[in-house]
């Protein structure tokens, strides 16, 4: 190949025994066997075992040289004996006689162990990012993500869509969290944003009027981390197509998201998906990311309470409150309802009632209440039998929801529900708006750029609360994979909207001058999404954190430990952005 190698470290086989061959790599282990020593040398693509003897030149030298080092090694290629044979290597019937050994460069003491799974911790890991990355894990989960978004953009490619690159400095605008500003040398005073996600570009696409884009887009947004979620960037297959309503979009998306799937796992993945409006997912699974692998339904048993025995739940319902009821297989015991009782009272809820199902009885303080008829219809009715318990969430509707929802996650973990492979939903049909909790004031519930069902005579003519909009998202597994909706692409419907959100049409042509102008000339119908690719790689990499699917990320404080960012900037360069430091002040005593 040239003067480094002559092959890779995974390519020897038994066809090139008695060939002399040249192999550069890493030195991944080392074993010393007294009058011989082994060293597996490793490269991007795999390892070979190469053995020095005691009487060669280059015995000393390399059980001298640390792991880790690099080295260019020239041999020939000699067949093992059969009790040595490695059966997990490609190359693990030969080996390599060490003729020359060159060291070509020397690595320090090792911080963290490349050759094992030992973990040596995050920051250790992120702050030597790069001998992470030599670890078999990283490097093939770095490989999978290439991989991945080479396939989609293969599959979009064959779908019609056309690539295109959108700006990274632009203008700010309120799209839900912080943004990163850059300030602007030329026009002191001013600030350049770098891009949420590029959602009034692709659409400026459209009224370009190109028909279907797509890219592999970067974002960048000022939010704390989560396991799922990486602070500061991240990417996203980002597209958009002309003259299309909701079906058009889902039957787009679903053969890339499925193919892939298919393609680099071994699961049966369903080549359409369900639909489960918002309404009914914050009803059966008290969420609008719901996990399908678990095989639970809550269902709403409000009226069940009302005006019952049981005063605790009565009184609030009678206030106003719903009631909420989790199956529980298999978990008929006071001490599984002891438990979920302490767990709720840890999410902050005064508690979860239950009734247990066992022996033919009901039991429990809210079974006495209600009396066995009561007690025995809410079993049949969730599909329960003995040995099974019941438990309740009580409160406001969204409070109720989220307690169940979450016990449901509970339940189905301990008592190990949670089915095997991928199972996907879209959910539509999203508010358009609702009413903030703090304020009491209307506001958007989703994207405000989406189209509201019915359009401009809904927005006239019904209680904005009751507006459903052409919103949805695309859910795996209880994680959100992507959000998308069919977009309003017309500006007297955009100024009402805004309108009844508390905005006046300045606002709308101040924040959105771009999209809002570009209307005004003939808008196309359109509509969008934009799956998470630091998801996609992470569900299929089977990795509980999103970190360890991204080639260089932050850690949990949005900290790059291994370049040093964020990091200060000298007066003289604040100076040229006409910027000047004003630090918050510590409290006296700190």
């Amino acid at each position: 190949m040239n003067a480094y190698r002559t092959h890779n470290c995974n390519a020897l086989t038994m066809n090139d025994v008695g060939a002399t061959v040249t192999l550069s790599g890493w030195i991944n282990r080392k074993r010393d066997h007294g009058q011989l020593m082994f060293v597996d040398l490793r490269d991007h693509f795999g390892i070979t075992q190469c053995v020095a003897d005691s009487s060669d030149a280059s015995f000393a030298m390399v059980e001298d040289t640390r792991v880790e080092s690099v080295v260019r090694i020239k041999g020939r290629v000699v067949k093992r004996d059969p009790d040595t044979v490695n059966s997990n290597l490609p190359t693990g019937e030969i080996e390599v006689r060490i003729d020359s050994f060159e060291v070509l460069s020397h690595a320090n003491v090792l911080p963290l162990q490349v050759n094992s799974d030992e973990d040596a911790g995050e920051e250790t890991r992120l702050r030597y990012r790069y001998l992470d990355l030599r670890r078999a894990r990283p490097h093939q989960n770095i490989l999978l993500r290439s991989q991945i978004i080479q396939s989609i953009r293969n599959r979009m490619v064959a779908q019609g869509f056309t690539e295109f690159q959108t700006p990274i400095l632009t203008a700010s605008s309120p799209e839900g969290a912080r943004d990163f500003l850059v300030p602007s040398r030329l026009h002191p005073g001013k600030f350049y944003a770098l891009p949420q996600a590029p959602q009034q570009f692709k659409q400026l696409i459209m009224v370009s009027g190109f028909d279907r884009y797509f890219q592999i887009a970067p974002c960048f947004r000022d939010e704390d981390s989560r396991a799922d979620r990486s602070p500061g960037e991240f990417y996203q297959l980002d597209l958009e197509m002309s003259f299309v309503e909701q079906d058009d979009v889902f039957a787009a998306v679903e053969p890339v998201i499925a193919g892939v799937f298919a393609e680099f796992t071994d699961k049966d993945i369903a080549s359409t998906f369900p639909r489960i409006t918002f309404a009914d997912a914050m009803l059966k699974y008290g969420t609008d990311k719901p996990d399908l692998r678990i095989p639970l339904e809550i269902q709403d048993v409000t009226e069940t309470f009302r005006d019952s025995g049981f005063s605790i739940f009565a009184k609030a319902v009678a206030s106003g409150a719903v009631v909420r009821a989790v199956p529980g297989p298999d978990c008929g015991n006071r001490a599984f309802a002891d438990r979920m009782n302490s767990w709720a009272q840890g999410e902050g809820a005064p508690g979860m009632g239950y009734i247990i199902y066992a022996e033919g009885e009901a039991r429990g303080p809210v079974a006495k209440a209600l009396g066995d008829d009561q007690a025995f219809a809410l079993r049949d009715q969730m599909g329960l039998k003995d040995g099974d318990a019941l438990f309740f969430a009580c409160a406001e509707m969204d409070e109720a929801a989220a307690l169940a929802g979450k016990a449901r996650v509970r339940i189905g973990q301990e008592k190990e529900l949670i089915g095997e492979g991928y199972q996907f939903c879209w959910i539509v049909d999203f508010p358009m708006f609702e009413r903030d909790s703090i304020t009491g004031e209307i506001a958007f519930s989703h994207n405000p750029f989406s189209m509201p069902q019915g359009g401009l005579d809904a927005l006239n003519t019904m209680d904005p609360l009751d507006i459903k909009a052409w919103q949805y998202d695309l859910v795996c597994n209880g994680i959100e994979l992507s959000s998308g909706a069919i977009r309003n692409h017309l500006p007297e419907v955009m100024y009402r909207a805004f309108e009844i959100a508390g905005y006046g049409p300045e606002v709308v042509d101040n924040k959105f001058p771009g999209m809002i102008n570009a209307f005004k000339f003939g808008a196309p119908p359109h509509g969008g999404i934009a799956p998470g690719i630091d998801r996609i790689v992470m569900l299929i990499a089977d990795e509980p954190n999103i970190r360890e699917v991204i080639l260089f990320p932050m850690n949990g404080k949005a900290e790059d430990l291994m370049m040093g960012a964020p990091s200060e900037v000298d007066d003289k360069q604040l100076a040229e952005l006409h910027i000047r430091k004003q630090l918050p002040i510590k409290p006296a005593g700190n």
